[in-house]
């Protein structure tokens, strides 16, 4: 059989059923035989329309239903189908647009203050997108057939308004409320006024049939803002602000200027306040570009040049919803003018301090209300509750099989940061086939921290433990603190107020001062792993310039990065940037002291968790010192602890029997770096020959090690 046989047969079917409309059609239509119909229309034909009943759910579940039984037949007999089903539900969907149609146009006239003429012209102009029979009418009162839809002229006869009347031409004008937002469109300027055909945007009627899709030109540019929801609301609601900010939102539109402390603030807070203002939004990012997220840096607002912000408007007019902008552009001017509207709210979030020049002069929106937007709060246990479906509004009802206190303290992430890290844990733990576990929770709450620091520094991926560690008791103690001061920073220094004002950060900053292989850089991964973060490793290479100012440039990219991200920071071998300050006595040492003097500024407003590392602590500035909130000596390790690092190093290499590294730990004085090396250099010695480590690998992988190091070695050590 041909392959276009079973498309041909369906041909044949559709043949058929246009033969029995035409048929039912045709029954009592006076031009049925005239060889002019469609070219003109006749008087009676009018008539006959205008005697036709008007469409209701009635007829049109009849007219649907009648065609059911024959589009059911055919399609039987065609595919297999079940059309009467298929007929059935376009029967209802068309019942329920006129009926939803007139509730929401009410609305919409109540919720715009439109005027009844102005309604009324509404309702004429969608008349032919709702019922065909009214593009015969409307062709035959403006005497052209082709001229299906409604004009100007016409639509002030049956407005009962006089065609010279300035009141009734007035509303088609371009600032009239119609046009201006959104909901008319007068097409044709070139035609004399009364003869211009008006058109409601496809957008508006499917709006007014009861279809809120958002507009597809609005796709990648506009998301609806999810809601906060009332637990997650709590925390954020502790914040003075939030309240007053919902009130005022709940009394009218009005024009926001969040100010951000950190990316994300403004956002969060919005969304705080129009949660409990009950409120819904659109969220507008024109910053993002018109480039896919991972192929622009971050920071680079450089605006779209092709969003529609009329029909940004407009949708958030059909929806009664608010509009919040993120990422604004380097030039806000333009975002401001196009989105200023006396009858819509709209909130800007932004790092920058508001300029006025940025607003016209009377405005339809105004002047915005500027305010600071509080910091977004580190451990939101309410609302990682809620997203993890700790509430009923969920979709949940049941609370995460672990305490969840201490697994997201660190993580400074919004409502839809925490919305979409929930999201991702649950996944995670459906990949694994197991329960939510803390692993999964941190694992997904990291991949929100995307962050430009690779630029500059190295990420490890954190895969150690306490176990891990050996130190004695005060550096181990002082290193558990850290990980407590980072959790509980925010209470402590923030709800506390225990922060010493003048624009003072909430970071902790922590120095680890020690010999070479002491175990500062281990002990910071064990942090980070403790705290559920990536541990960043600044490359001190990337961001020293031989050119004035430019190494500042890059360390304020990475303090502004590590601002905005849940990570750790190091500082490996930081005394070659927080070195002394020396005496002036030439443009070298006045420049070296200008790149000093930054850094001591910017650790005093730094909100992240940074370390510094340091072989010599008398290095280290005795200002930067003061700024520390731990000092942590790393000492060398003596006989007992050199011991446990041998037989920690150990653990998961095979060995023989009778092995020992007591005289190794006894005879070779090495850090812990250095054992290591060691254990390294005996593992691959064994490995070579297929066999376990032995004594004699050890000694000689600690003889290399003391090589290395310029000492002594004896080749004959008495075992």
């Amino acid at each position: 059989m041909n392959e276009a046989t079973p498309l041909l047969e369906r041909l044949t079917g559709l043949r058929e059923r246009v033969a029995r409309l035409v048929e039912h059609r045709s029954a009592d239509d006076p031009t049925a035989g005239d060889p002019m119909r469609g070219l003109y229309l006749p008087e009676e034909a009018i008539w006959r329309l205008l005697s036709l009943p008007p469409a209701t759910p009635d007829t049109v579940d009849a007219a649907y239903a009648t065609h059911a039984v024959h589009a059911g037949r055919e399609a039987d007999g065609a595919d297999g189908s079940d059309g009467a089903d298929g007929s059935n539900a376009a029967g209802a969907s068309h019942t329920a647009g006129p009926v939803g149609a007139v509730d929401r146009l009410q609305r919409l006239a109540q919720r715009l203050r439109l005027s009844e003429l102005d309604t009324g012209i509404l309702l004429i102009a969608l008349a032919p997108d709702l019922d065909r029979t009214f593009e015969a009418l409307y062709g035959y009162l403006n005497d052209d057939v082709s001229r299906r839809r409604a004009t100007t002229g016409l639509a002030l006869d049956l407005s009962g308004v006089p065609a010279h009347a300035a009141v009734g031409r007035a509303r088609f004008h371009a600032s009239a409320p119609l046009v201006t937002l959104g909901l008319l469109v007068v097409e044709e300027p070139e035609r004399p006024f009364l003869s211009r055909a008006l058109r409601v945007p496809e957008r508006v009627v499917a709006h007014l049939l009861g279809d809120d899709t958002t507009e597809a030109a609005l796709d990648g540019t506009v998301r609806p803002l999810p809601d906060a929801g009332t637990r997650a609301l709590s925390a954020a609601g502790s914040d003075g602000l939030v309240p007053l900010l919902a009130a005022r939102l709940a009394a009218g539109p009005c024009t926001v200027y969040l100010r951000e402390h950190r990316e994300g603030d403004g956002l969060s807070c919005a969304t705080a306040a129009l949660g409990a203002a009950g409120i819904g939004a659109l969220h507008l990012t024109p910053g993002a570009g018109d480039r896919p997220q991972g192929e622009r840096p971050h920071g680079d607002h450089t605006p779209r040049q092709d969003i529609p912000y009329a029909e940004v408007l407009r949708e958030a007019r059909l929806s009664g919803r608010a509009v919040v902008v993120t990422s604004l552009p380097e030039r806000p001017q333009e975002l401001i003018r196009a989105l200023s509207a006396s009858d819509v709210t709209v909130l800007l979030a932004g790092t920058r301090p508001y300029d006025p020049h940025w607003c016209d002069t009377g405005a339809p929106g105004g002047e915005p209300l500027v305010l600071d937007a509080p910091r977004q709060r580190a451990g939101n246990l309410e609302a990682w509750t809620a997203a993890l479906g700790g509430s009923p509004e969920a979709g949940g009802g049941t609370e995460p099989g672990f305490d969840l206190t201490p697994v997201v303290a660190a993580y400074r992430l919004g409502h839809e940061g925490i919305s979409r890290a929930a999201r991702a844990a649950l996944d995670l733990a459906a990949f694994d086939g197991t329960p939510l576990s803390a692993a999964h929770v941190r694992l997904a709450a990291r991949q929100q921290s995307a962050s430009g620091l690779e630029q500059h520094s190295r990420r490890i991926r954190p895969d150690v433990t306490w176990d891990d560690l050996v130190l004695p008791e005060k550096p181990l103690a002082q290193l558990h603190e850290l990980a407590v001061r980072s959790r509980n920073r925010e209470r402590v220094l923030g709800d506390w107020r225990l922060s010493a004002g003048g624009g003072r950060g909430r970071g902790v900053l922590g120095l680890f001062a020690g010999g070479s292989g002491t175990g500062k850089t281990l002990s910071a991964e064990v942090v980070a792993a403790e705290l559920g973060l990536d541990l960043y490793v600044v490359q001190l290479s990337s961001i020293v310039d031989k050119y004035v100012g430019e190494t500042e440039k890059n360390l304020e990219r990475i303090f502004t990065e590590a601002d905005r991200t849940d990570a750790v920071l190091l500082f490996d071998e930081a005394d070659a940037v927080f070195g002394k300050r020396s005496e002036v006595k030439d443009a070298h040492d006045r420049y070296a002291n200008m790149e000093s003097a930054y850094l001591l500024q910017r650790l005093e407003s730094f909100d992240g968790i940074a370390l510094l590392t340091t072989n010599l602590r008398g290095n280290i500035d005795e200002a930067f010192t003061r700024r520390l909130d731990l000092v942590i000596d790393f000492p060398f390790p003596d006989q007992p602890q050199r011991l446990a690092l041998w037989r920690h190093s150990l653990v998961h290499v095979p060995c023989v029997d009778d092995i020992d590294p007591s005289a190794c730990a006894r005879d070779f004085e090495l850090a812990g770096g250095s054992i290591r090396s060691a254990v390294v250099t005996a593992a691959y010695a064994a490995a070579g020959r297929g066999e376990p480590v032995t004594n004699a690998d050890l000694l000689a992988g600690a003889q290399r090690e003391y090589r290395k190091a310029g000492r002594l070695v004896l080749d004959d050590v008495d075992w």
